[in-house]
């Protein structure tokens, strides 16, 4: 899979049609700059960097590096926060080794695979 990566004005376009402020290209070096990153205007951003970029911005905006670098804009409409929250469907669902049948353990390093001492020296 090929990492999604946008240029600065792109970045910058992308910014702006999320908020009431609008972003330029000398916006997005300023905030490279706060986050202690080398950018300049013909500079890919990759998802990561995004993500620094937008840790920059407050208040914060409710997109991921990952999405505001995605081949897709705008993100999809979502009610959900960008980090959904989780929810089980029964108490005790996340116990799962208990109740799995496995191997047993073995105790003490039997499939380290070496003994100590075991190796040559090179001479």
């Amino acid at each position: 899979m090929r990492l999604q990566m946008i240029n600065v004005q792109e970045f910058a376009r992308r910014l702006s049609t999320l908020g009431a402020d609008a972003f330029t290209s000398d916006d997005v070096v300023d905030l490279a700059t706060a986050a202690d990153v080398r950018i300049s205007a013909d500079v890919e951003i990759d998802a990561t960097l995004a993500q620094r970029l937008l840790d920059q911005i407050s208040p914060t905006l409710p997109v991921t590096g990952a999405q505001i670098a995605a081949s897709q804009w705008p993100p999809p409409k979502s009610s959900r926060p960008a980090a959904p929250s989780v929810s089980f469907s029964s108490p005790g669902a996340v116990d799962g080794p208990a109740d799995q049948p496995t191997r047993p353990r073995s105790s003490g390093s039997a499939g380290s695979g070496r003994r100590p001492g075991s190796r040559r020296t090179g001479r």
